[in-house]
């Protein structure tokens, strides 16, 4: 029996990536992360297939003419988008899939009639988003404008009714892990 996806939403720097590699770290053979694909540059570290798909913008606008992405959203002017293969590849494995999307993305899923668990992660003030933004040393005074401002839209659409099926306050990353797991083993697999 195939267990509906999973997704988890919220600004960036609300930790939602953070969670999910920790959970797929815990319980590899449970769950599939779909690798987004994206046109910006990858961050120190981050490993091409495994992080994201980096690819170039005239390839991956070519593919969602071609209807190969569940979802797609130009954030901070770059394009992010899950390709329905990405999903595929870990429902045909036999395992839970976890997409980590921005809003205009979960706009798009929920447009698809896709059954998914929708988790919104937050921070628990705009000052400590700032913080950890701050912290990664990747923004500049510009990104960083840009990124606060999309999260205050972000954080209101996740705040209203309906558009998520649980929020964590990930104020405290072990209690929002826990929370997180707690939340998954209660709708999706017992973990």
């Amino acid at each position: 029996m195939k267990k509906k996806p999973i997704v988890i939403h919220g600004p960036s720097g609300s930790g939602k990536s953070t969670l999910v590699k920790r959970l797929m770290k815990e319980y590899p053979d449970t769950f599939g992360f779909s690798v987004s694909h994206t046109t910006r540059q990858p961050r120190p570290g981050e490993i091409n297939g495994k992080d994201y798909n980096f690819t170039e913008r005239g390839i991956m606008e070519k593919a969602i003419e071609n209807g190969e992405f569940l979802e797609f959203a130009e954030y901070n002017q770059n394009l992010y988008g899950t390709s329905k293969k990405a999903v595929q590849d870990v429902i045909h494995v036999g395992k839970v899939c976890i997409l980590d999307i921005d809003v205009q993305g979960v706009k798009n899923v929920k447009k698809a009639e896709m059954k998914c668990l929708y988790i919104f992660a937050k921070p628990p003030s705009l000052e400590e988003l700032e913080n950890r933004l701050r912290g990664r040393g990747t923004e500049t005074d510009d990104t960083l404008r840009q990124r606060l401002e999309i999260a205050k839209s972000e954080l209101a659409y996740g705040e209203e009714p309906g558009n998520a099926d649980y929020t964590i306050i990930n104020d405290d990353l072990d209690k929002a892990y826990t929370e997180f797991k707690d939340i998954i083993s209660k709708e999706i697999v017992p973990l």
